[in-house]
């Protein structure tokens, strides 16, 4: 077995987790493949029975790693699936921040988690994701989110009207600081802070969400996620701010946005006995006396 490990820079209290990570590993005769830039970070504070290989992009995966491990929070494991892309490599996040919706294994559970994988005992969860296509082409080959594509006025002046349009009719024009597609996964990030649902993994929906709407009426909108949205952007402003998960772009004012669902999936892995709900209890503190 061979597995990919991915992270960026964190905090030095971290690197005793990260160091009992390696050691499992290769206790497990497991092989490991590290990503560059952060094996540059790690270098000299990290001891390694053997040099790991090294990836940096893409191209190196497919064929090569058996999984990916993410080390790092939630917005590590977004990055992480711009190296996986359609490779169908599952990846499992090992959470060294606070809440954690993807990256679902604790520090503290680090043994844990690569013993059951080696026993098998987990299963994949295929993940959905959204495309984003504009006639700038401003994402590149990674134009594909897992969490969300956000519309966003460019600095703090006046709103925007964002006019969304679903399989070509026109739902509303939003005006607001902004505009939020999610898929199920991105349900639980930005779109839950802007009061948007909770939409499990499997719905096969996306989830329309105004960002500090100036028309209180105005809630969010589920709908199926074989459904095209086109959005066009007006306001005082000449340009606008898109982000598609952790990434940004600046677009003109005339740009029409295409979004619809990515014609492939991200799987995640899943230890046994773990589920969305156990998840979101946990992760939101749900049925937990806060008086105690």
């Amino acid at each position: 077995m061979k597995i990919a490990l991915f992270g960026k820079n964190f905090s030095e209290d971290r690197f005793y987790y990260f160091q009992q990570l390696v050691e499992t590993l290769e206790r497990n005769h497991i092989e490991m493949m590290v990503y560059q830039p952060f094996m540059d970070f790690i270098d000299g504070r990290i001891r390694f029975s053997d040099k790991p290989q090294v990836y940096s992009q893409y191209s190196e995966l497919p064929g090569a790693a058996d999984f990916m491990f993410s080390i790092g929070g939630d917005g590590t494991m977004l990055d992480a699936i711009t190296l996986i892309r359609d490779s169908g490599i599952p990846l499992m996040g090992i959470n060294l921040g606070r809440m954690g919706f993807l990256s679902s294994i604790s520090k503290e559970e680090i043994s844990q988690a690569v013993g059951a994988l080696i026993r098998g005992d987990y299963t994949l969860e295929k993940r959905s994701m959204l495309c984003v296509e504009t006639p700038e082409h401003l994402f590149g080959e990674i134009n594909y989110a897992l969490n969300e594509l956000t519309v966003n006025k460019k600095d703090t002046g006046a709103m925007i009207l964002v006019h969304v349009y679903v399989d070509g009719l026109l739902l509303n024009s939003y005006w607001a600081d902004g505009l939020i597609v999610a898929t199920p996964t991105g349900s639980t990030a930005y779109s839950l802070s802007c009061n948007g649902p909770i939409i499990t993994p499997d719905s096969e929906n996306f989830v329309i969400t105004p960002i500090a709407t100036h028309n209180l009426t105005v809630r969010p909108v589920v709908i199926p996620d074989k459904s095209i949205i086109k959005l066009k952007v007006e306001g005082r402003m000449t340009q606008y701010l898109v982000g598609l998960d952790s990434r940004t772009a600046i677009i003109d004012s005339d740009t029409e946005i295409v979004v619809k669902k990515e014609n492939f999936a991200i799987n995640l892995v899943q230890r046994a006995g773990d589920n969305f709900f156990t998840t979101i209890r946990q992760k939101l503190m749900w049925g937990r006396d806060v008086r105690n």
